[in-house]
């Protein structure tokens, strides 16, 4: 590991001037390009301390062992300089898109004398025009079979050209008039090129033009009786709209434009592109890319944006680019992609219509796009493997953690505190084992507290089945002496508090596992893991240990992993060990943790709507919620039945003389709930104004007020 003072250059000899800079490491490989507006600014950040710098930064800082720069005149040069040279030395540090399949384009070999239609794969020629990139190859095929009745362009090989040059025969789309025979004669070059011209003018978008020019001649023929030539103009015109129809239009005013989404984690991002055309989408691409710098989303687009048109010049480059948010500065892209155009483009971002709609959409490709790639890494088993091995490396584990059980608390500013706890086995999901707790120890926010009740009852319930079926050998008495050590007179004395508070914490899981008990019930927490994950940082790793070790438990694995900045926390350490940002392993756990906050957050969600909904008739022992609704719909509101008799609710079916008398207790202890309030009058109504059934006692009920007011949720 290098150490950047090394080879820090002096303050005067670095100018303060626009220009890219290359990291280089001891091999004189590069590694890192980036550009600046100022360079004597922009390199002193990397030279700062290195407890100041980003964990990914402070990386490439330490692996390289030199640096150097090139001055340029403007921002606009060194935003191409610092394309170029990524293109050139492909340095590991910085932001690579990769094509996550290899897309299919339409291509008119207009280099040609005879230009060719094709489909065509790979890097872009020159002098040949593309339109797409489509998703699929057959979609292009079935496009150019409908366009080639009206332009009947070559399509076939230079062979299959050739030899009908040479025997004199056009092959079988010549007989049937769906080319126009150049091989054989029957159009001269230049006829043939003005052909395909006007197919790139039509797949461009300027559609009108040919149906406007197609009817005029259909009309002429059928006046002039020649009713065959009309009818074949007719099917030229429903071929041309057919074909149009195989593209929605989506911007009305028929603009051309690129409409660029990001969506990302911590370590990866997915890019989509969508193409639009005389406002048709006309082609969809995508790219994913591993976050291996520290970076934003307007430089993520700035990347997409030199990927995308690095190489490309004219009517390639839209007069309109929309992006969801703009690179920093602004200016040199903008002129840069004016340049590469040749006239004005604007580069924004849609705030409302047509195209805030589309860009949406777009959006959403790019999530699910994140999502598959995800999806594609994790089910790799080679992959797992990986990155299993490289936890147990990190962790200094004897073995790969073939069960990791990962931990989170969740609640809505102290309320309905709960936690999760997810299940990996192999490096997959198990979602069976899947469990989730009330805090019931006390109330407030404290997750450093219900980190160790959570632990703590969890492994309360592991140790409590191993007791009770008889698998505890010599060498666990030690844990119910740790255990007992606790407060607890003696082993057994612990053994029996362990069963019974094993017990109060059943109703907190469904009962789902592949072991069973005497008589047939699924055992629960049947299986320890070989590692335990918090979601949080020290305080909460420190918060499991201490539960782990109070039961007498040594065999277990801890760490956290801190969301800010991906770093792993192991107990007793002061400082955190950071995985490369392209470790498997770091991966593996950062999905483990996202697992378990969605699936914590996801049951809090769940018992604060409950709580909201909450009302008297909840107290009612052995009333549920079907004679719950019999009993609004006999009565026709809650005030209604709140001011019934005894003997009146025992009209209601299925109500009997004691249910009747506990409902009315029920009532009688409740507080009277607040009005709702009309917040567009200020009206005080009525409970069959409303249509409440049920409140929390004395909490108001505001009618009109947004469903969800949630605040700050963990």
């Amino acid at each position: 590991m290098a150490d950047p003072s090394s080879y820090r250059p002096k303050p005067g000899q670095i100018p303060d001037s626009p220009g890219v800079y290359r990291f280089r490491d001891e091999h004189r490989r590069v590694i890192y390009v980036g550009k600046a507006k100022s360079l004597r600014q922009r390199l002193a950040n990397y030279f700062q301390d290195l407890a100041g710098l980003h964990p990914r930064t402070r990386t490439m800082v330490t692996t390289a062992a030199s640096v150097e720069w090139t001055v340029v005149s403007t921002e606009v040069e060194a935003l191409q300089l610092e394309y170029s040279w990524i293109k050139e030395y492909d340095p590991r540090f910085n932001v690579k898109y990769r094509d996550d399949k290899s897309y299919p384009y339409l291509a008119v070999t207009m280099n040609d004398e005879f230009p060719r239609v094709q489909v065509m794969r790979g890097h872009k020629k020159k002098g040949v025009r593309y339109f797409g990139p489509y998703a699929h190859a057959w979609a292009i095929r079935d496009t150019v079979d409908l366009l080639l009745r009206v332009f009947p362009v070559r399509t076939c090989s230079a062979g299959v050209f050739k030899n009908a040059s040479r025997t004199g025969r056009p092959c079988l789309l010549g007989y049937i008039g769906k080319c126009s025979a150049p091989c054989v004669g029957r159009i001269s070059p230049d006829d043939h090129w003005e052909l395909a011209d006007e197919f790139c003018d039509f797949m461009t978008g300027r559609t009108g033009t040919y149906l406007r020019r197609l009817e005029k001649q259909m009309t002429e023929a059928a006046d002039e009786m020649e009713y065959e030539r009309a009818a074949r103009l007719r099917d030229d015109i429903g071929a041309l709209k057919k074909a149009m129809e195989k593209n929605a239009v989506v911007l009305a005013d028929a603009t051309d434009a690129d409409l660029i989404a990001v969506a990302e984690d911590e370590l990866e991002a997915a890019v989509q592109i969508f193409h639009v055309r005389g406002g048709r989408v006309r082609g969809q691409r995508g790219w994913v890319t591993d976050k291996v710098e520290e970076i934003t989303t307007g430089a993520l687009v700035e990347h997409a944006l030199q990927q995308l048109y690095g190489e490309e010049t004219g009517d390639a480059v839209p007069k309109e680019v929309l992006v969801p948010a703009l690179p920093d500065p602004l200016e040199p892209v903008q002129e840069w992609l004016t340049a590469r155009r040749g006239s004005n483009v604007s580069l924004r971002i849609p705030q409302r219509g047509d195209k805030r709609a589309l860009m949406e959409t777009v959006e959403r490709n790019a999530q699910q796009s994140l999502v598959l790639h995800k999806t594609k890494r994790a089910s790799d088993l080679t992959t797992r493997s990986r990155a299993l091995e490289e936890i147990a490396e990190t962790l200094d584990l004897d073995s790969a953690p073939l069960r990791i059980e990962c931990y989170d608390i969740s609640h809505l500013q102290g309320e309905d505190v709960v936690a999760s706890m997810v299940v990996f086995e192999d490096g997959l999901a198990r979602k069976s084992e899947y469990r989730r707790f009330q805090i019931k120890g006390f109330e407030g926010q404290d997750d450093v507290r219900s980190m160790h009740e959570v632990i703590t009852r969890r492994f309360r319930r592991y140790l409590a089945d191993k007791e009770r079926t008889g698998e505890w050998v010599d060498g666990d008495t030690d844990a119910a002496d740790a255990a007992g050590s606790a407060g607890t007179a003696d082993a057994t004395d612990r053994a029996a508090e362990l069963l019974a508070d094993a017990d109060a914490d059943a109703a907190d899981a469904p009962i789902v596992s592949s072991l069973t008990e005497d008589d047939g019930r699924p055992k629960r927490f049947a299986y320890p893991p070989q590692l335990v994950v918090v979601d949080g940082g020290q305080p909460q790793v420190a918060a499991a240990k201490r539960a782990l070790d109070e039961l007498g438990i040594d065999d277990i694995a801890v760490c956290g992993l801190a969301k800010r900045l991906e770093e792993v926390w192991l107990p007793d350490d002061d400082d955190p060990v950071v995985l490369p940002r392209t470790s498997e392993g770091l991966y593996l756990l950062q999905r483990v943790r996202d697992e378990a906050h969605r699936f914590a957050i996801t049951y809090q969600r769940t018992k604060r709507a409950k709580r909201f909904r909450a009302g008297p008739l909840d107290d009612v022992p052995g009333l549920g919620e079907t004679r719950k609704q019999t009993l609004i719909k006999h009565f026709g509101s809650m005030k209604r039945l709140r001011s019934a008799t005894i003997d009146q609710i025992c009209e209601v079916p299925g109500i009997g003389r004691k249910t009747a008398e506990t409902i009315v207790a029920a009532f009688a202890r409740a507080a009277p709930t607040a009005p709702a309030v009309n917040t567009a009058t200020g009206e005080i109504m009525d409970e069959e104004e409303s249509g409440t059934t049920s409140g929390s006692p004395g909490e108001p009920v505001v009618a009109g007020a947004p469903e969800d007011r949630r605040g700050q949720e963990t």
